[in-house]
Formats: C-alpha cells, structure tokens, sequence
C-alpha cells in the first residue's frame, strides 16, 4: 500500500494498493515503461547503488535500509515511472524526470543519496518514514 502526499501549501493524500507481479522481457513495467531495459540492470543497478552508499559510509543495516526502499520504491529499475504521480526513477523523485534522465541509474542513485541526506540523515530514516507515514 502507498500513500502519496502532493506539496504545497495543503496536504492531499492518495493511498494505492500494489501489486507486484514477474514480468518476463518486453512486458509493461511499472507505470508501464518497458521492463526489458528495467530488468536486465536492476541487478547492475543494486551493486552500484551499494558501492555508492559505501562511499558514504552507508553498509550494513544502512544499506539494508536503503535496499528496502529503493526495492519497494521502484524495484531498482532507472526507468521506473509512477501511474499515480510524476515520481520516476530508482528513488522516485516527485518532480519526475528534471532531476536526472530515465536510465540514468549513476545520477538517480545520486541525487537520491543526497535526498536521503538532507531530508531524513541516513537511509535507515528514510525507512522508517516510508513504514510509519506510506512515503519518504
């Protein structure tokens, strides 16, 4: 289940129900992108979002934290846009793609990184405001 919440100056809230399902190559993904691009580096994807998170410090339970995420999030697919909302890319950035590129997994991974930390500190804060709160 996940609660979206829109900015500005009042708070509206959509909570959507998920379905996760395989999807073998060339089917939709989500928000119905391809999931033969997604698919084929989510694997790639996940080390390099382990590497970088190590570079600032974020192993072990940070890093388990951050997988949970990014895995709930998006599944780790740099081409992954939200039906619901703009929010695209491996962390779901709410303002869609002006932040970075879809397939772009070096700079989604990035920015989000820099999010997490100005925003919640560590990884591991950023999970536990998605768990209690249904978005990060």
């Amino acid at each position: 289940m996940r609660t979206y919440h829109s900015g500005g100056g009042g708070l509206s809230k959509l909570t959507v129900g998920v379905i996760v399902v395989a999807l073998g190559a060339g089917a939709a993904g989500v928000g119905g992108t391809s999931a033969s691009a997604g698919a084929t580096s989510t694997g790639a994807n996940v080390t390099l979002g382990q590497q970088m998170a190590a570079q600032r410090g974020w192993t072990g339970s940070q890093w388990t934290c951050l997988n949970e995420l990014w895995t709930r999030e998006s599944g780790w697919n740099a081409d992954a846009a939200n039906p619901t909302s703009d929010a695209r890319g491996i962390p779901q950035d709410i303002n869609g793609w002006s932040d970075y590129a879809p397939g772009d997994a070096s700079a989604q991974i990035s920015w989000g990184l820099q999010y997490i930390s100005g925003r919640y500190g560590t990884p591991c804060g950023a999970w536990a405001h998605e768990t209690s709160e249904g978005w990060y």
